[in-house]
């Protein structure tokens, strides 16, 4: 006895109409939430870049200050003869430890007024001190 194998053919696919059913399927929000979680993803990335940014902005600002306090007292100590050599070589040296640039240097008597700059971001930061006997 032989078995008949008999093949079974797909139906052939009819166009499908849309029906009021998928009409209204197309406008329900299934799926909105994941586009909700990007978003706030996405919000938390670009919050986090800027505070970033920002607390960079604030450190190099406060070595900048730093930096100019620290050469303003170096020079006055050359000033009043405390260390030996030329006030802003040594105020240069001391803002160059501090990986930022001596921008000014003027001397009166004893007093040393200093300007010290870097930037940060392409932004430029500087900051100026006075150091030498009490006024």
């Amino acid at each position: 006895m032989s078995v008949a194998r008999h093949r079974i053919r797909p139906r052939a696919r009819s166009r499908i109409r849309p029906s009021v059913d998928h009409r209204i399927r197309l406008r329900d929000d299934a799926g909105a939430g994941g586009v909700l979680a990007l978003a706030v993803v996405g919000t938390t990335v670009a919050v986090a870049l800027a505070a970033l940014g920002l607390g960079s902005a604030l450190v190099v600002r406060q070595r900048v200050v730093a930096a100019a306090d620290a050469s303003a007292l170096a020079a006055a100590d050359t000033l009043l003869g405390v260390v030996p050599g030329d006030p802003c070589a040594l105020a240069a040296q001391v803002a160059a430890a501090h990986r930022v640039a001596l921008t000014e240097c003027e001397l009166e008597g004893a007093e040393a007024h200093v300007a010290v700059g870097a930037s940060v971001l392409g932004l430029p930061i500087s900051a100026e001190s006075r150091a030498g006997p009490p006024r």
